[in-house]
């Protein structure tokens, strides 16, 4: 997002997480409604486009929600609702995302207030390596002939009482509209996203052989050291990489394997 759009985003934040600091509101319960009002509008061309016209007041875009929506879900998802149509949005389909990133916010703000916020991380990232090694499985996903019921259910006997309840609705939400996007892609968003509720960046380290609780700790500390923020280590393993580690932090690769030392080595001296 852009311009304006960025900041309606940032706002909305700001209000989904005053919002859920009360005890008194359901943050799952508005992650629910909040995927509704994304789907509706995913659907409705029209309502989209008269939400984000910059010609109309937005106290009246904010009336409009309430006469249309506000009886169907809870007074703080009303309240978020009505903030959004106030706000200006560089185009229509940014509202829609912004909507789809706060459901997927508030489901997190469940976990975090569970203290399940870093199993549903791990879980995420894990469930993400299974797509992509399991052709099948990202066939069944993935597959548009496929109704939304036959997905729930295939993700429920997969993941149901073996993840916690935000990872399930997480990633059931996105298999079943997936609006655009892949479905490794909405995965690895949504794994930073977790990350992002503490402030935190995601490390992935590929290792040959398991590492040993110590090895993570230190590891995780020497990258907070060298990015000045908490990390955050999703760990896998691949017996391709002799020897040593291979880090990923976004788009920085820190390659420490045996292989690509010997490479470097031999490469200096053919020099």
């Amino acid at each position: 997002m852009n311009g304006a759009s960025r900041e309606a985003l940032a706002a909305a934040r700001e209000r989904l997480d005053a919002l859920t600091d009360s005890t008194s509101v359901d943050a799952a319960q508005l992650a629910d409604e909040l995927a509704a009002v994304t789907a509706l509008l995913d659907r409705e061309a029209g309502l989209r486009r008269v939400l984000t016209d910059p010609a109309q007041p937005g106290e009246a875009k904010a009336q409009l929600v309430q006469r249309l929506i506000g009886g169907q879900v809870s007074g703080p998802t009303a309240d978020l609702l009505s903030g959004l149509a106030r706000s200006r949005w560089s185009q229509p389909r940014d509202l829609v995302d912004a909507l789809e990133e706060l459901a997927d916010i508030a489901d997190l703000t469940a976990a975090e207030k569970t203290g399940t916020l870093d199993d549903v991380e791990d879980e995420l990232f894990r469930f993400g390596r299974i797509v992509s090694s399991s052709t099948e499985l990202r066939a069944a996903l993935t597959d548009r002939a496929a109704g939304t019921s036959a997905k729930t259910e295939l993700l429920h006997r997969l993941l149901g009482g073996r993840a916690k309840p935000a990872t399930e609705r997480l990633v059931t939400r996105l298999a079943t509209a997936p609006r655009g996007r892949s479905l490794e892609a909405g995965l690895e968003s949504l794994s930073k996203l977790a990350a992002a509720r503490r402030n935190r960046v995601v490390a992935v380290v590929t290792s040959a052989v398991p590492l040993s609780d110590g090895q993570r700790q230190r590891l995780g500390a020497a990258l907070t050291k060298l990015y000045g923020r908490r990390m955050h280590l999703n760990l896998d393993v691949d017996p391709e990489v002799v020897g040593g580690i291979r880090v990923q932090v976004g788009d920085e690769v820190i390659n420490g394997s045996l292989a690509d030392r010997l490479d470097e080595a031999a490469r200096r001296m053919a020099s």
